[in-house]
């Protein structure tokens, strides 16, 4: 029985091609795109899988007081790392790891020759005893424990020495530190948060013996034993702050993040090491897209499947006739269903393996295909291909199977009978879910829009800063800053410890010494020139110095607005006042800029304060005016190659980097403009479908009314009006619920675009204007027929 019901169905794809080709094409892209987003989150959700003892590792997570705006830090003292091993038996292994030079490029010498590495890390020797990354060369357990040794990763190996074993051989760092190679550990997975390519050994960097519970600097693992609480080791922890740390100076308060929950639950931890940190509100934002998009292709597929039902209704009469029970019938519903749905998602599945590219170069993530042959992607499918069968199919298999066979035979074309006004509800909601991806889709353009224009206080563009970590001293950095100031392009320069978008030092800001109140101050070490460099507003006394004399304590401060405002104080009363910053005892402002957006759009602007204190330069900011980009920028590698032969070049466009800030925002507008269209052409293909249907119907009414004289244009708008009518419908359901959505979208920015009536102004004529276009297609082809055709038979 099942196999004639597959013959049937065949034979039925086969007499119906256009309405068929609507519904395998129109399903296939809705089921396309729900197995690259279905891909997608499954390569999100398989973050850190691969470690053996992952339910039992947790990173430790830093929370500060609401003077510090709430914030959450990944990294924490170096002091909790020693004293929780000792205190807390629960923690069967801890480590630290910290970034190199807080996040800086290393410039690594080896082999004789010049590299630059942005992953280099320094952890503890259980770092990998925790994690267990797979050795290659050298032994885990003591390759880490003796000071200036590092571990590599095997593509690093391979970069530096070839093919060869590197164990034992001798790298440079930054021109001021040796390490010996004592391992080689193969790649961490795509999906792994840890992305180190070197690690070097904790106890190689100079503050290693003096650890402290001020300076929250580290990341810190534990691996908890098999009896351990969470909760309790997170009370035990506090009690290690209070025994520690004064009250009135306890400003945060620690706890423990699983590493299951590390990538996708920390987009708003601030600190974090790792570059590949996801977000649980992109995977939801597009399971939903995925949901919506698979729901409009379904409904498409019911339109035109209760549309042809139609035609069957009488094959339907004479089944129950002969004694076809409703059990048969909703079978034969059902396996017809069911086949035409296996056949989009075959495919689909080809449609998939095209896509994956195209699809990896717009999401900025590199999918596993082995994915596509998991068992978790096949029970997916299945369970895709069961839930599309039932959705779609039900309304045939349901509705026409419980008549009786002289109520089937004898049913017309109704306009007002269920099935018509079911089709016309099906309408309504897809093209309710297509709006409400187009509004989604124009806010999040607009907002980027807005924050790519919005005036951030500095202007980023023509800024390049090059990384002068490894200069030996402040008499080249100065040699090097007169090199880049000799150069015609060039306007102004200065020498920096950071630049707006990466972080530099955190401290605190105190009104008075006497004053328990203060508020978070990122203070970055700068030399004269910042102001003209950054194109800073300067409200209130002057720049920083040119130079510093050797041996002078005081410390230079030019603070923002917003630091000023809470010492509560003018610009200009703030000038030559004793600065309580955790500076010095000779910290003094002497100017004040407006306020600038030193971080993202979504934060709002803290305290900032440039000062010449005496922490390293690590950067030298180069103001400059070309059209010859990268001539000018070959001039810089050329002079700074002069200056410092042994560095390797290492650059960063200011203007750049504010653009990765946003990088996954425009990742999820690139993907919702992209499937917003795509859903949009399912929908019209089903609203092309169903036009054909319609004008099928009415032919012989159409032949008649134009025998009667009516015109080509008053047919079309008779053939049209019902569905600009559902359209309608579908616009006033749609656009509270669009707003609902980007309203919640855009709260996760302080700075932010209103929704503007405009919105849905474009948003609905462009639903409008698509309706129109689908239906007038097939209004224009029946009123320009022959009416003697579509009355010959009667």
């Amino acid at each position: 029985m099942l196999k004639n019901f597959i013959k049937i169905s065949w034979r039925r794809i086969k007499a119906d091609k256009t309405f068929s080709f609507i519904n395998i094409l129109g399903l296939s892209i809705g089921l396309t795109i729900t197995i690259l987003l279905f891909l997608f989150v499954l390569q999100e959700r398989s973050f850190d899988t691969m470690y053996a003892n992952k339910e039992r590792i947790y990173r430790v997570i830093f929370n500060t007081s609401e003077e510090r705006n709430n914030e959450v830090w990944a990294t924490v003292p170096a002091a909790l790392k020693p004293a929780a091993a000792i205190e807390i038996p629960e923690i069967q292994k801890s480590a630290r790891l910290w970034d190199h030079d807080f996040g800086k490029t290393a410039s690594i010498e080896a082999n004789n020759q010049q590299f630059t590495e942005q992953k280099l890390y320094y952890a503890d020797a259980e770092f990998l005893d925790i994690f267990q990354p797979e050795f290659i060369y050298g032994n885990s357990k003591s390759a880490l424990e003796r000071p200036n040794t590092i571990v590599i990763s095997e593509s690093t190996a391979e970069k530096y020495f070839g093919k060869t074993n590197p164990i034992g051989q001798m790298i440079g760092i930054d021109n001021k530190q040796k390490m010996e190679i004592t391992g080689v550990y193969m790649d961490f997975p795509a999906n792994s948060s840890l992305d180190g390519n070197m690690i070097a050994s904790f106890n190689s960097i100079g503050f290693y013996d003096d650890p402290t519970w001020g300076n929250a600097s580290f990341e810190t693992y534990f691996l908890l034993n098999e009896q351990a609480n969470r909760t309790q080791v997170t009370k035990k922890m506090q009690q290690l702050v209070d025994a520690n740390v004064e009250k009135e100076h306890q400003w945060y308060t620690l706890s423990l993040q699983p590493l299951e929950k590390m990538h996708l639950y920390s987009s708003d931890i601030k600190s974090a090491f790792s570059s590949k940190t996801g977000s649980i509100e992109e995977v939801r934002n597009f399971s939903l897209l995925a949901i919506l998009i698979l729901l409009i292709a379904c409904i498409n597929y019911m339109n035109l499947a209760t549309a042809r039902s139609q035609k069957s209704t009488k094959d339907v009469g004479i089944n129950k006739t002969l004694g076809a029970s409703s059990k048969i019938l909703i079978l034969r519903f059902f396996t017809e269903t069911g086949f035409v749905t296996l056949l989009s998602i075959f495919l689909a599945l080809i449609f998939t393996v095209l896509a994956i590219p195209f699809f990896e170069s717009i999401v900025g993530v590199d999918l596993s295909t082995k994915f596509l042959w998991s068992s978790e992607f096949a029970i997916a499918l299945i369970a895709i291909w069961m839930i599309t069968t039932l959705i779609a199919g039900s309304f045939p298999a349901f509705h026409l199977s419980k008549f009786s066979p002289m109520e089937v035979i004898r049913s017309g074309t109704n306009k007002n009978s269920f099935t018509a006004i079911l089709r016309k509800g099906l309408v309504i909601v897809q093209f309710s879910a297509s709006v409400i991806l187009i509004i989604s889709a124009i806010v999040i353009y607009n907002q980027l829009e807005f924050m790519r224009n919005k005036n951030l206080g500095y202007n980023p563009d023509n800024t390049v800063a090059i990384s002068i970590a490894a200069v030996n001293s402040e008499r080249e950095m100065q040699m090097l800053r007169n090199e880049f100031e000799s150069l015609s392009e060039v306007s102004s320069t200065t020498m920096t410890q950071g630049f707006p978008g990466i972080s530099v030092s955190g401290r605190s800001l105190y009104r008075n010494m006497n004053s328990d109140e203060a508020m978070s101050l990122q203070t970055n070490r700068t030399t004269g020139g910042i102001v003209e460099t950054l194109q800073l507003k300067l409200l209130a006394g002057k720049d920083l110095p040119a130079t510093k004399q050797e041996g002078d304590s005081i410390v230079d401060v030019l603070l923002n607005k917003k630091a000023v405002e809470f010492l509560g104080m003018e610009p200009q009363e703030a000038i030559g006042k004793n600065l309580i910053a955790q500076l010095g005892p000779n910290a003094y402002v002497i100017g004040v800029v407006d306020d600038f957006n030193f971080s993202s759009l979504r934060s709002p602007i803290g305290g900032y304060a440039f000062n010449n204190g005496f922490e390293p330069l690590q950067y030298m900011l180069v103001r400059f005016e070309s059209e010859e980009l990268p001539a000018t920028v070959e001039k810089f590698r050329s002079k700074f190659a002069e200056v410092v032969p042994s560095s390797a070049f290492d650059y960063t466009f200011l203007d750049k980097n504010v653009e990765q800030m946003y990088s996954r925002d425009r990742r999820t507008a690139t993907v919702a403009l992209i499937f917003a269209g795509l859903a949009i052409f399912v929908a019209c293909l089903g609203l092309f479908g169903l036009a054909a249907f319609m004008a099928e119907q009415r032919t012989k009414e159409i032949g008649i009314r134009k025998i009667l004289g009516a015109s080509i244009t008053g047919i079309i708008g008779l053939l049209s009006k019902d569905f600009v009518k559902l359209v309608f419908f579908a616009l006033i359901i749609a656009f509270p619920l669009a707003y609902w959505f980007a309203y919640k979208w855009l709260q996760e920015f302080v700075y932010r675009i209103e929704i503007n009536w405009q919105i849905f102004l474009y948003a609905g004529l462009i639903a409008l204007l698509i309706a129109i276009t689908t239906v007038s297609f097939q209004a224009l082809k029946a009123a320009i027929s022959n009416p003697v055709n579509s009355l010959k038979n009667d």
